[in-house]
């Protein structure tokens, strides 16, 4: 068993809707922030998909190892690492790793994750083409539940934290 600590992070709304059209379709400048603080200084995880989402300004993100999954071979992504799969990127990374996204990558994450750090966001996204994974309450304790607040966007939001059961942990 590693010691390592795996975050997955997303927000996701009423119905589990994570994206849009490869974009996130709400803007909650306080979920950005909450984002940030989580994965400056880790390693970053993401698909390629999300890479290519991110604005060019921020690619890679600054003050974070970059590393992208995808089976696109000969892809290049500017200051970040490729990798053909999750566990060669969770081998790469080292001991904290924050996984990004998008969908497929969440999914396949959940095994292997410590944390989830969910961003809930008061709205149905109408058109969603990509959702978060079910989070097993056999499997995860929720450990803090945030008050609702409100976006300076307008958008009601809270933060959902959550640890594997100790007796799931493999």
């Amino acid at each position: 068993m590693s010691n390592r600590t795996v975050i997955v992070v997303w927000a996701q709304d009423r119905a589990g809707a994570i994206g849009r059209d490869n974009t996130i379709p709400w803007r909650v400048p306080e979920d950005m922030a909450r984002f940030r603080e989580l994965t400056t200084g880790h390693a970053v995880i993401m698909g390629r998909k999300t890479w290519e989402s991110l604005p060019p300004k921020f690619r890679p993100l600054p003050g974070r190892r970059n590393v992208v999954i995808t089976r696109s071979s000969g892809f290049v992504a500017e200051g970040a690492e490729i990798v053909g799969g999750l566990a060669e990127a969770l081998d790469l990374a080292g001991d904290t790793v924050v996984i990004m996204g998008g969908g497929q990558i969440y999914s396949a994450a959940m095994e292997s994750a410590t944390h989830l750090r969910i961003t809930e966001i008061d709205m149905l996204v109408e058109g969603a083409d990509a959702f978060a994974p079910e989070v097993d309450p056999y499997a995860w304790d929720a450990a803090e539940s945030g008050e609702w607040l409100t976006s300076s966007s307008g958008v009601r939001y809270r933060f959902v934290d959550y640890v594997r059961h100790a007796l799931v942990r493999g």
